[in-house]
């Protein structure tokens, strides 16, 4: 499959809506900027499936992959990033994307608070977390990722309690 114009202007990337035992999502607070949280997410390496990215981030991210795949949301979700927060994201990606195409999947965390560790990789991504019910992560985050936790809410609300 070829690339075409318009998706080579989006990272693509991972979203992962993590559920505890009671139904309660992860979001984490950005280290970069204090008051925005977000569910963990990141870039698909070349070469790497969506699986093993997912994998990959919430090792990197939260300590730990110690979770199952519940569900992969069929359809990717664009947004387009701000452009203040473009200009400091441009100096880590070598490439000039307006925004990210992410593909979300819903896991199911399988370990214990306690192997939840944010400083573990050496350029942490969150000061803090919490566990919250989902439909209240649209308090949480910033307004350019709304529309995306909109379509997530309400792909993954079977799993939340």
């Amino acid at each position: 499959m070829t690339t075409s114009p318009v998706h080579s202007l989006y990272r693509p990337c991972v979203g992962i809506a993590l559920f505890n035992k009671a139904g309660k999502v992860f979001v984490g607070e950005r280290i970069d900027t204090p008051g925005a949280w977000q569910m963990p997410q990141g870039g698909i390496d070349p070469n790497e499936d969506l699986e093993a990215a997912a994998f990959r981030e919430l090792k990197e991210e939260i300590g730990t992959n110690k979770a199952t795949i519940l569900k992969i949301h069929d359809e990717s979700i664009f947004y387009d990033i701000p452009d203040e927060i473009l200009e400091r994201l441009r100096k880590t990606w070598d490439t000039p994307y307006k925004g990210q195409e992410q593909t979300w999947i819903a896991m199911r965390f399988d370990g214990d608070d306690s192997d939840i560790i944010l400083d573990g990789d050496e350029r942490p991504e969150f000061s803090q977390w919490q566990w919250i019910d989902l439909d209240k992560t649209l308090d949480l985050i910033v307004p350019f990722k709304h529309d995306t936790y909109k379509i997530v809410i309400n792909a993954f609300k079977e799993f939340s309690k």
